[in-house]
């Protein structure tokens, strides 16, 4: 049937028959009916078989007529048609209908002559406005194009040479994907604001003039008549030059000098090939460089339920409403916790809630005295000195290089748990004694607390620049501001690793100490003699007095190994420790007052599992209702299962 034709019902216009691999042969008859001027597939197959292009309705969506057939045929005349301008269809009794319209119309007079086979409703994907949802109707015209090839070529090579990379590397892929299918670029929109297009039409004559500045007459005619493009470029088009134009170009600027190329460029990974492409192949070609040396990729941040945040679902979050709520610095920490390269991440207000709480906590750590002192390390040293400074000496190190290779979040991982644990937690609770003498005992507690303190917001003020400002401006340091001093970096005099050991080893003995009388619901004002038995006799010497005051020890005895009847024994991996039962509890109204509360959540873990194996229950009872009686159970047996661990210690 190649080459034969068909008429159109309703107008009696003859059409060619085509055959194109655009078809296909499972779905329908495998026949399809194309209108090149209204669909961007039907156009290419239209130009891979030569055929005409038919234009059925205007710029304003309504269907050509007789007038519109007349103008096209004066254009013709004049010569003032572009090459491939669209002819224009004659719709006859349908002309000045809305596309809309004329389809309901049609519609029926198919019916009516019985030219229409069948209607089913089909599930299709049919482009519509995104503010006002009505359908768009692609019809082709006369647009401005970039030819891409020469462009293309030497920004692929560019990424395959190194010049810019991609990070994570798997970026790359996408990017060649789209520069080695890439078609020519229509750089014209129709639209109120841009850049306008520089390009001029001949009233007379229909030529076309592209310049610099405004022409008055045409070079073909002389006429003065002339009419601007109303068109304006691609916005991608003016952003594609943003690397050297912001910079001056294309004056030869000392600020172009300097600062092209750039270094790194952060972005998302929608908008590789619309932006970061386009400023590749620009700077390559009118400055024959890269734009960048890396292209740091992010993800995009979702809803709690992992949903593109957009206007028309209405699940987007105002910064400003969190800003006023949580802090920016909270929600800047947050956004910079969350953040793997190439990676979404989804919001949450709890987090951030968490990061402001973090804020509070660094800002209680600055009230811990006057810092009347000097901020620099003292001479002397002790072993708790040596361990806050030795591991905020190694965390700098890490945090740098988690910089370098742009691990933010693992950077800002390892800064939350050095302040919220060592430096908060342990090292201020270790030197309130100090702080709480007088002398140079006292003086050098608050140096180590001051310049540790000082380190700290300088490796965290990239993440939270506010507070950590705020909080600098206040010490007794030397500066205007924080933004212009060096970053923290590892320092080898700084590294006491024996230190380290010894105070982890005294640290992990608080630890145990702590959790077993948690587990047997001592209180902390209840204390009793630690015996301590270890092949670290020093070490947990020199640490008695933190053992005394943080795992609430009246006493600490070390050696070598004990024998002491009725005391519970906790281990670690260098020490057996014991704590005498009857210093700590009475262990006969102890056990009666466990034994009591595990009968009673005893008896409310079977009610929960009776309605759980109740299949009535389960089957009608709300999904929410069901979920909440697990998770009682699941909480129920977790209760049993720690009664039970601090019965089996009493006994």
């Amino acid at each position: 049937m190649h080459g034969c034709h068909v008429i159109l019902p309703l107008l009696n216009k003859e059409i060619p028959i085509v055959c194109d691999d655009h078809a296909d042969m499972e779905k329908g008859t495998g026949v399809v009916k194309i209108t090149p001027a209204h669909d961007p597939n039907d156009f290419e197959v239209g130009q891979r078989n030569n055929l005409p292009i038919v234009r059925c309705f205007t710029y304003d969506g309504h269907m050509t007529g007789k007038e519109d057939v007349e103008k096209y045929n004066e254009l013709v005349k004049k010569g003032n048609l572009a090459e491939n301008e669209p002819e224009v269809l004659d719709c006859g009794k349908y002309a000045g209908l809305t596309t809309e319209e004329a389809s309901k119309v049609i519609l029926e007079d198919l019916k009516a002559i019985g030219a229409l086979k069948e209607v089913e409703d089909l599930t299709h994907d049919v482009g519509t406005c995104y503010r006002c949802h009505t359908t768009i109707e692609p019809m082709v015209s006369k647009q401005w194009f970039v030819k891409m090839d020469p462009l293309a070529k030497p920004a692929i090579k560019c990424v395959r040479d190194g010049k810019t990379k991609f990070i994570p590397d798997r970026f790359d892929k996408i990017y060649y994907h789209w520069m080695e299918n890439i078609k020519d670029w229509c750089i014209s929109r129709q639209l109120w604001w841009g850049h306008q297009i520089p390009a001029w039409y001949c009233d007379e004559c229909g030529e076309v003039i592209v310049a610099k500045d405004e022409p008055h007459t045409c070079p073909k005619c002389g006429s003065e008549k002339l009419t601007r493009d109303e068109d304006t470029l691609d916005t991608w088009f003016s952003s594609a030059l943003w690397p050297f134009s912001t910079l001056g170009w294309p004056d030869e600027t000392p600020e172009l000098d300097y600062f092209f190329p750039t270094s790194t460029l952060v972005t998302g990974y929608d908008i590789i090939f619309f932006w970061v492409a386009r400023m590749i192949f620009s700077s390559v070609e009118h400055m024959k460089s890269q734009p960048f040396d890396t292209v740091f990729i992010h993800g995009i941040v979702r809803d709690e339920n992992g949903v593109k945040m957009s206007k028309s679902l209405g699940n987007g979050i105002d910064p400003l409403e969190v800003i006023e709520k949580n802090g920016a610095d909270a929600l800047r920490f947050f956004l910079a916790t969350g953040n793997a390269p190439g990676n979404d991440m989804r919001y949450s207000d709890k987090k951030v809630e968490a990061c402001g709480n973090f804020a509070n906590k660094l800002w209680n750590a600055m009230n811990i005295d006057d810092f009347e002192v000097k901020n620099e390390l003292p001479a002397e040293l002790t072993i708790e000195d040596k361990w806050i400074v030795s591991t905020l000496n190694t965390v700098a190190k890490e945090i740098n290089v988690n910089l370098e290779k742009f691990e933010l979040g693992v950077a800002v991982q390892k800064l939350y748990d050095f302040i919220w644990d060592c430096f908060c937690d342990w090292y201020i609770e270790l030197s309130k004694s100090r702080l709480q003498s007088e002398g140079e005992t006292a003086a050098n507690a608050r140096q180590i607390l001051l310049w540790t303190l000082d380190k700290i917001l300088k490796l965290l003020h990239p993440f939270m620049p506010y507070i950590t400002e705020e909080i600098w401006q206040t010490l007794p340091v030397e500066g205007e501001t924080i933004m212009l001093q060096e970053y923290p970096k590892y320092d080898e005099a700084l590294n006491f690793p024996e230190a380290v050991s010894s105070m982890e080893k005294i640290m992990e003995a608080i630890r145990a100490i702590r959790n077993r009388r948690n587990e047997m619901n001592v209180p902390p004002s209840k204390k009793a003699k630690v015996y301590i038995a270890t092949k670290f006799k020093d070490v947990f010497d020199s640490g008695a007095k933190f053992i005394c005051r943080l795992a609430s020890a009246s006493e600490v005895e070390t050696g070598e190994s004990f024998d002491i009847e009725g005391a519970v024994n906790v281990v670690t991996a260098d020490a057996k420790i014991y704590i005498p039962m009857d210093e700590l509890v009475d262990k006969k109204a102890e056990l009666e007052r466990l034994n009591k509360e595990l009968q009673a959540i005893e008896k409310r873990l079977a009610q929960s599992e009776g309605k759980l194996n109740n299949q009535g229950f389960v089957a009608k009872a709300p999904a929410a209702v069901v979920e909440k009686v697990k998770g009682q159970a699941a909480k129920e047996r977790e209760q049993i299962a720690m009664i039970k661990t601090a019965i089996e210690a009493l006994n």
